[in-house]
Protein backbone atom coordinates (compact mmCIF):
# COMPACT_ATOMS: atom_id res chain seq x y z
CA UNK A 1 0.00 0.00 0.00
CA UNK A 2 2.74 2.46 0.97
CA UNK A 3 4.19 1.25 -2.18
CA UNK A 4 0.83 2.63 -4.36
CA UNK A 5 1.64 5.77 -2.43
CA UNK A 6 5.05 6.10 -2.93
CA UNK A 7 4.64 5.84 -6.10
CA UNK A 8 2.03 8.58 -6.72
CA UNK A 9 4.25 10.93 -5.01
CA UNK A 10 7.07 9.84 -7.42
CA UNK A 11 4.84 11.11 -10.12
CA UNK A 12 3.54 13.93 -8.36
CA UNK A 13 7.33 15.06 -7.76
CA UNK A 14 8.30 14.38 -11.65
CA UNK A 15 5.67 16.61 -12.77
CA UNK A 16 6.98 19.78 -10.89
CA UNK A 17 4.44 20.32 -8.89
CA UNK A 18 6.08 20.18 -5.71
CA UNK A 19 6.48 23.36 -3.82
CA UNK A 20 7.02 22.96 -0.21
CA UNK A 21 5.17 26.36 0.86
CA UNK A 22 1.53 25.30 -0.10
CA UNK A 23 -1.19 23.04 0.90
CA UNK A 24 -1.54 20.06 -0.47
CA UNK A 25 -4.49 17.64 -0.93
CA UNK A 26 -4.48 13.89 -0.71
CA UNK A 27 -7.58 11.72 -1.14
CA UNK A 28 -6.93 8.35 0.21
CA UNK A 29 -8.70 5.45 -1.28
CA UNK A 30 -9.89 2.58 0.26
CA UNK A 31 -11.07 -0.72 -1.38
CA UNK A 32 -12.09 -3.35 1.34
CA UNK A 33 -13.06 -6.87 1.61
CA UNK A 34 -16.37 -7.27 1.00
CA UNK A 35 -19.09 -7.16 3.93
CA UNK A 36 -16.48 -5.66 6.33
CA UNK A 37 -16.22 -1.76 5.29
CA UNK A 38 -18.12 -1.01 8.29
CA UNK A 39 -15.71 -2.55 10.39
CA UNK A 40 -12.85 -0.78 8.57
CA UNK A 41 -14.21 2.67 9.06
CA UNK A 42 -15.01 1.87 12.80
CA UNK A 43 -11.21 0.79 13.07
CA UNK A 44 -10.40 4.13 10.75
CA UNK A 45 -12.29 6.33 13.08
CA UNK A 46 -11.03 4.63 16.78
CA UNK A 47 -7.39 4.84 15.67
CA UNK A 48 -6.22 7.14 12.68
CA UNK A 49 -8.81 9.43 12.61
CA UNK A 50 -7.71 10.68 16.22
CA UNK A 51 -3.92 11.07 15.05
CA UNK A 52 -5.30 13.00 11.75
CA UNK A 53 -7.30 15.21 14.44
CA UNK A 54 -4.31 16.14 16.10
CA UNK A 55 -2.26 17.10 13.15
CA UNK A 56 -5.46 19.52 12.48
CA UNK A 57 -5.54 20.62 15.80
CA UNK A 58 -1.67 21.61 15.67
CA UNK A 59 -2.39 23.28 12.18
CA UNK A 60 -0.70 20.55 10.41
CA UNK A 61 -3.72 19.45 8.71
CA UNK A 62 -6.29 21.91 7.29
CA UNK A 63 -9.40 20.03 6.49
CA UNK A 64 -10.41 15.76 7.06
CA UNK A 65 -13.24 14.40 4.93
CA UNK A 66 -14.17 11.50 4.95
CA UNK A 67 -16.97 9.60 2.32
CA UNK A 68 -18.61 6.21 0.89
CA UNK A 69 -19.95 5.91 -1.73
CA UNK A 70 -23.85 5.29 -1.82
CA UNK A 71 -23.39 2.42 -4.66
CA UNK A 72 -20.74 0.38 -5.35
CA UNK A 73 -19.60 0.43 -9.34
CA UNK A 74 -17.93 -2.89 -10.53
CA UNK A 75 -15.50 -4.92 -9.14
CA UNK A 76 -12.58 -3.49 -10.71
CA UNK A 77 -13.16 0.54 -9.92
CA UNK A 78 -14.92 0.12 -6.57
CA UNK A 79 -13.91 1.99 -3.60
CA UNK A 80 -15.62 1.71 -0.11
CA UNK A 81 -13.99 4.62 1.65
CA UNK A 82 -12.55 7.94 0.33
CA UNK A 83 -10.90 10.24 3.37
CA UNK A 84 -9.71 13.79 1.82
CA UNK A 85 -6.60 15.46 3.65
CA UNK A 86 -5.49 18.88 3.09
CA UNK A 87 -2.15 19.63 4.86
CA UNK A 88 -1.01 23.06 5.36
CA UNK A 89 2.11 21.65 3.21
CA UNK A 90 3.02 19.41 0.74
CA UNK A 91 6.03 18.91 2.77
CA UNK A 92 4.45 18.02 5.88
CA UNK A 93 1.82 15.65 3.14
CA UNK A 94 4.43 13.66 2.41
CA UNK A 95 6.30 12.91 6.00
CA UNK A 96 4.75 9.85 7.49
CA UNK A 97 6.42 10.33 10.92
CA UNK A 98 4.12 13.76 12.09
CA UNK A 99 1.81 11.27 13.47
CA UNK A 100 4.43 9.55 15.76
CA UNK A 101 4.70 11.86 18.37
CA UNK A 102 0.65 11.45 19.41
CA UNK A 103 0.71 7.27 18.68
CA UNK A 104 1.92 6.94 22.47
CA UNK A 105 0.24 9.76 23.71
CA UNK A 106 -3.50 8.74 22.45
CA UNK A 107 -2.88 4.99 22.82
CA UNK A 108 -0.93 4.55 25.63
CA UNK A 109 -1.44 0.44 25.00
CA UNK A 110 0.95 0.28 22.14
CA UNK A 111 0.18 -3.88 22.27
CA UNK A 112 -3.46 -3.41 21.37
CA UNK A 113 -3.13 -0.44 19.21
CA UNK A 114 -0.81 -2.66 16.75
CA UNK A 115 -2.81 -5.14 16.91
CA UNK A 116 -6.28 -3.22 15.74
CA UNK A 117 -3.98 -1.69 12.97
CA UNK A 118 -3.18 -4.88 11.57
CA UNK A 119 -6.86 -5.62 11.64
CA UNK A 120 -7.60 -2.94 10.06
CA UNK A 121 -5.17 -3.78 6.71
CA UNK A 122 -5.93 -6.66 6.84
CA UNK A 123 -9.19 -5.84 5.60
CA UNK A 124 -8.22 -3.75 2.84
CA UNK A 125 -7.83 -5.14 -0.62
CA UNK A 126 -6.11 -2.31 -2.06
CA UNK A 127 -5.57 1.47 -1.32
CA UNK A 128 -4.10 4.42 -3.16
CA UNK A 129 -3.71 7.65 -2.74
CA UNK A 130 -3.89 10.44 -5.48
CA UNK A 131 -2.91 13.86 -4.50
CA UNK A 132 -5.19 16.25 -6.27
CA UNK A 133 -5.43 20.49 -7.42
CA UNK A 134 -7.88 22.27 -8.02
CA UNK A 135 -8.39 23.83 -11.55
CA UNK A 136 -9.71 27.42 -11.64
CA UNK A 137 -13.18 27.58 -13.93
CA UNK A 138 -13.11 31.25 -14.45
Amino acid sequence: MKGLRLLAILLFFSTGLWAQDKPLTIENYYKIKWGHAEEFIALWKKNHYRLLKKLQEKGDVLSIKAEAPVLHSGEDTRWDFKVTLTFKTEHLALDYSIVDPYKKQLFPDQESYLKAEQQRFELVIAHWDVPVETIPLN
